[in-house]
């Protein structure tokens, strides 16, 4: 009976073993970094700003404004990239980027310096993610400019202590086929300015293909993923629709084991608004009926399906004006000023805090 006993053990005894083992090959992956919530807007440059049109933002719950300053190239293929800091809008300026970091900090909102480039000839689909040089002697000069650039709003940055820098917007084929430029880039910012960094990658592709996400703080992703073909979908449609993207971008978040962060994401005032969110209003579609309703499903929707991700870290809505514009164009383009979409926005930036 004794020997029974002991053999009936045995299967026990082996599986136990076999659990510590697996224990001891098992690694579970490091921390993700803290960092808070961005509850953002992408702030449009105009003449100088007042706290009266800071505040308003604030009072739907935002803690974080994105400013804009621009270099200009002439063509996707040419070194040659001009940025001044007293050429554009006053916003875009340094006088101005100072400025409204000021008046904003005052009433206690964080700014994120997010330079773009402005591509002058955009003949045959050329844009900035297409930016690509023809020989290696072209692109050390095209990154020599592109640095130049940076440093400098990296300098404006660490001395206003601005709270994060995005090092490139969008550039997909320069990020994508030149990593060891971007690697540099960073160590050289890393030099001069002391707060986050980020890239804001587009959603088509570049964010999966971006191999320096290590070398930053989060993952920036410009949000504007197609959801559904039919116009005024759902609610649930829309749920369902996120689905298949939320893997993706969760995959790429345990690879690199970053927080992730919508640098934008809005979507317009028209009942296609899911089908192509990047698209802008054209003269064409300034008849196109409006649709507060779509508007404000797609912000529901977005918020609902990652608010409480704890990968999760923000959104910066794109876009909001000092000034709402009223004319029927307008009135369709991307931001939820006095609109529904505002107040699904400020539910979510507002609860927990």
């Amino acid at each position: 009976m004794l020997y029974l006993r002991h053999m009936n053990l045995l299967p026990i005894l082996s599986f136990c073993l076999l659990l510590q083992l697996s224990a001891c090959r098992y690694t579970p992956p490091p921390p993700l970094p803290q960092m808070e919530l961005m509850r953002g807007v992408n702030w449009v440059a105009a003449d100088t700003v007042t706290l009266e049109q800071l505040q308003k933002a604030k009072d739907h719950g935002v803690e974080w404004i994105a400013q804009t300053p621009f270099g200009w190239q002439k063509n996707h293929n040419t070194p040659e990239l001009a940025f001044s800091s007293q050429r554009g809008y006053w916003g875009e300026r340094d006088e101005g980027l100072i400025q409204t970091t000021q008046l904003a900090r005052s009433i206690g909102l964080k700014t994120l310096l997010k330079p773009h480039i402005w591509l002058r000839n955009n003949k045959d689909g050329a844009w900035v993610g297409s930016i690509k040089m023809t020989s290696e002697e072209d692109w050390k000069t095209w990154f020599q400019n592109y640095r130049t650039m940076m440093l400098h709003y990296a300098r404006l940055a660490d001395s206003m202590q601005i709270e994060a820098v995005c090092i490139g917007t969008e550039l997909h084929m320069a990020a994508v086929e030149r990593p060891r430029d971007w690697r540099q880039l960073i160590k050289d910012i890393r030099q001069v300015y002391r707060g986050k960094l980020t890239y804001a990658a587009n959603w088509s592709d570049e964010f999966e293909d971006i191999e320096f996400w290590d070398d930053l703080d989060f993952i920036g992703v410009q949000a504007y993923f197609p959801l559904s073909k039919k116009p005024a979908p759902t609610l649930s449609d829309l749920l369902k629709a996120w689905e298949p993207h939320v893997k993706t971008i969760e995959k790429l978040q345990r690879k690199f084991n970053k927080p992730v962060v919508f640098t934008e994401v809005g979507y317009r005032n028209i009942p296609h608004a899911a089908a192509e969110p990047w698209t802008w209003p054209s003269r064409g579609q300034a008849t196109e009926p409006e649709d507060p309703a779509t508007q404000e499903r797609l912000y529901e929707a977005m918020y609902r399906t990652f608010w409480q991700k704890p990968w999760f870290r923000g959104t910066f809505i794109w876009k909001w004006y000092p000034h709402v514009r009223e004319n029927g164009r307008a009135r369709r383009d991307f931001t939820p000023q006095g609109l529904p979409a505002a107040q699904v926005m400020a539910r979510y930036y507002k609860a927990g805090k």
